[in-house]
């Protein structure tokens, strides 16, 4: 159990990691939005990359909208793993709610295992595949003056799975010791899941106070009985 944790620590440290630094390609996309506009919307800008882009044959107009939806892709895919495990994504799970934790648990576990880890494993195939490819065709920009060699903005689409298969990975190791380790190896796990309600009524909180204590109870007869 403690391999496994120590396993979900790492996965979890690269992919909060990733989200984290991702997200600062917010602040080049605001300034290009920004100046793709002014370039655009006023008119002597407009006219001075106007006569830029015929004197030097470099659209700066195209190439902006290009990086900003190259920006846009690139953050958008490297939050996906952060996203999960701050449980900051969007869930309609009215009827989980009302369920003890460790049913929670194991909701949570099986639908990662039935449903997330097979997504995307088919992800990850069918990106390696779009991005090779793109490679192999040297794709570019639709535009003749636009941003080439595509393929380098679509490796994110495989980077940001990859790293949403750790975050995945990393919630059911930690669901998994959470259901089946010690109590204290228990707390470890429940410290870096976010996936539960906060608010958990006193009934719930006595039941889960006496379901651990009849734990340690067991484990300590257990080893009583293998030192006898």
């Amino acid at each position: 159990m403690d391999v496994i944790l120590k396993a979900a620590n790492v996965m979890d440290r690269l992919a909060r990691s990733i989200g984290k630094l991702a997200g600062w390609l917010m602040i080049p996309l605001i300034f290009v939005i920004i100046f793709d506009v002014v370039t655009r919307k006023i008119d002597a800008t407009r006219l001075y990359f106007s006569d830029f882009s015929i004197e030097y044959g470099y659209s700066i107009s195209t190439i902006l909208q290009d990086l900003q939806w190259h920006f846009h892709g690139a953050l958008m895919m490297l939050v996906f793993g952060f996203g999960y495990l701050a449980n900051a994504h969007v869930r309609v799970d009215i009827f989980r709610e009302m369920l003890p934790r460790r049913r929670q648990a194991w909701l949570e576990f099986f639908g990662l295992l039935i449903l997330a880890v097979p997504f995307l494993v088919l992800m990850i195939v069918y990106s390696w595949n779009l991005v090779s490819l793109s490679y192999s065709q040297g794709e570019g920009s639709e535009s003749l003056t636009g941003i080439p060699q595509r393929w380098i903005i679509k490796s994110f689409v495989i980077i940001g799975f990859i790293f949403a298969m750790f975050s995945v990975l990393a919630t059911m190791g930690r669901l998994w010791v959470y259901l089946k380790g010690s109590a204290e190896q228990q707390d470890q796990a429940l410290s870096g899941l976010a996936i539960f309600t906060d608010v958990q009524t006193e009934l719930e909180k006595a039941r889960e106070a006496a379901e651990r204590a009849l734990r340690e109870e067991e484990e300590a007869r257990d080893r009583a009985g293998n030192g006898g």
